[in-house]
């Protein structure tokens, strides 16, 4: 703030991608209150907001919980000629999935399809977290998985863990296990965190010596310290 601020009294007219970073600055420490005083500040200047300012407001005011205002941004960005883009809707279904709207963060995925914007890894992350963890619907996410693996996605680690994670929460340590060798065999390598999750699980079922026994190849693999 104090070089936007010096900007503007060495009379130096901060232009939009100024405000943009400001305005991003502000929702990534959540201050989303005075992101938004920016962004009426550059209404006031006459200046026009792009793409990466409506996004920037969009996913701050999603984080934040306040999707209602978010979806007036959305409508606001279509009158100005900003077409909504897979950065946008991310933001949209993260703040959807975070708040139990599991259907609606169905129906905008459906959505962008139908606009010719393709969903990425980021999105389908999003979807398979809140599926398993706001909705325990594994059946759905089971789906949603398969479907990503048949039409070419790569799967991260991440997503293998979420996935792995939903099975392990409904005592589905066999397919858990299928999992981590489907993962190997692709390519991906188990993290720390999939090891975790595993063992978790054994322990708390009873099967210490399993639980023993990957901890082991954990250590062996390099990740976690003796």
């Amino acid at each position: 703030t104090h070089v936007f601020n010096a900007m503007c009294l060495m009379e130096v007219t901060p232009d939009v991608c100024s405000y943009n970073i400001m305005l991003n600055g502000f929702c990534k420490i959540k201050r989303v209150d005075e992101a938004l005083n920016l962004y009426k500040e550059m209404h006031q200047k006459n200046m026009v907001p792009n793409t990466v300012t409506y996004n920037s407001l969009i996913d701050g005011l999603c984080k934040s919980g306040r999707i209602s205002y978010a979806w007036d941004l959305i409508d606001e960005m279509h009158d100005r000629g900003h077409h909504a883009n897979v950065i946008t809707y991310n933001s949209l279904i993260n703040g959807l999935c975070k708040n139990g709207q599991l259907d609606k963060a169905i129906a905008l995925i459906n959505k962008m399809k139908d606009q010719g914007i393709q969903p990425d890894m980021y999105t389908l992350n999003i979807l398979l977290h809140g599926l398993l963890c706001k909705g325990k619907r594994l059946k759905n996410a089971q789906g949603l998985f398969q479907d990503l693996l048949d039409k070419g996605y790569h799967p991260n680690v991440y997503t293998y863990n979420i996935i792995i994670y939903g099975h392990c929460k409904e005592g589905l340590l066999d397919e858990a296990y299928a999992l981590q060798s489907k993962m190997e065999d692709s390519g991906c390598s188990p993290n720390a965190i999939t090891f975790k999750i595993i063992i978790c699980a054994l322990l708390e079922k009873g099967e210490t010596d399993k639980a023993e026994k990957l901890l082991c190849e954990m250590i062996a693999r390099g990740l976690l310290k003796r």
